[in-house]
């Protein structure tokens, strides 16, 4: 078990939440019609999703790496194309039309539950961003390690859940975010870009036959 991993297994966990995405979005609407503490509970549901998606991918990771490096380069090539395509799709957002009104929810935890659960890119953007994050350790990925940067993950998930409580229920912060929301959005479209770049990087030389044994 290398720091290096284990530094790659937080900020992959980190970066997860902290993205703007639809969890992203749709906790902001909440904090900012209901508060922190709705706020916390929709996150605290969330968590459950995080938890399964990240599993799921660290141990695709782990069984692409013990079947072999090829299966782990093309994994981590495809995961490259899809995070450019997300980071290329929020690039060319459009602002907002709707106006809508704030959204307001009964039960936040429920919501968060299901919402962690259910969403369709979850377990594929877990999938990209471990891979990115983590293919620089690629040949120290074992299913030994996997408790251990599950472990990570989860302190990983909790940081970026209390940074997201700490600054949700902020005035301020809601305004700025209302006001600079399609700059937000694009400048995540830049680090999904640069993650992809990562990705691509290092699945290249193997699929190549550039990589030293």
């Amino acid at each position: 078990m290398t720091s290096s991993m284990l530094f790659g297994a937080f900020m992959a966990a980190l970066l997860y939440v902290l993205i703007p995405g639809p969890a992203f979005l749709a906790l902001l609407g909440i904090g900012a019609g209901q508060g922190r503490k709705a706020g916390a509970l929709f996150m605290g549901g969330h968590l459950a999703g995080d938890l399964l998606w990240s599993t799921l991918a660290l141990v695709a990771i782990v069984g692409a790496k013990t079947i072999g490096t090829m299966v782990f380069d093309v994994l981590g090539l495809l995961c490259g194309f899809y995070l450019a395509w997300i980071g290329w799709s929020a690039l060319r957002a459009k602002p907002r039309q709707d106006g809508g009104a704030v959204m307001t929810v009964e039960r936040p935890l429920r919501r968060g539950l299901v919402f962690g659960l259910t969403n369709p890119k979850g377990y594929p953007v877990a999938l990209a961003t471990f891979t990115a994050l983590l293919a620089g350790s690629s040949n120290a990925l074992d299913f030994d390690a996997l408790p251990a940067l599950l472990g990570v993950s989860f302190f990983g998930f909790l940081m970026a859940d209390i940074i997201l409580i700490g600054i949700i229920g902020a005035g301020m912060v809601r305004r700025f975010y209302r006001r600079h929301e399609l700059a937000i959005v694009r400048m995540s479209g830049l680090l999904f870009m640069g993650f992809a770049v990562q990705a691509v990087w290092h699945a290249a030389p193997g699929l190549l036959g550039w990589r030293k044994p």
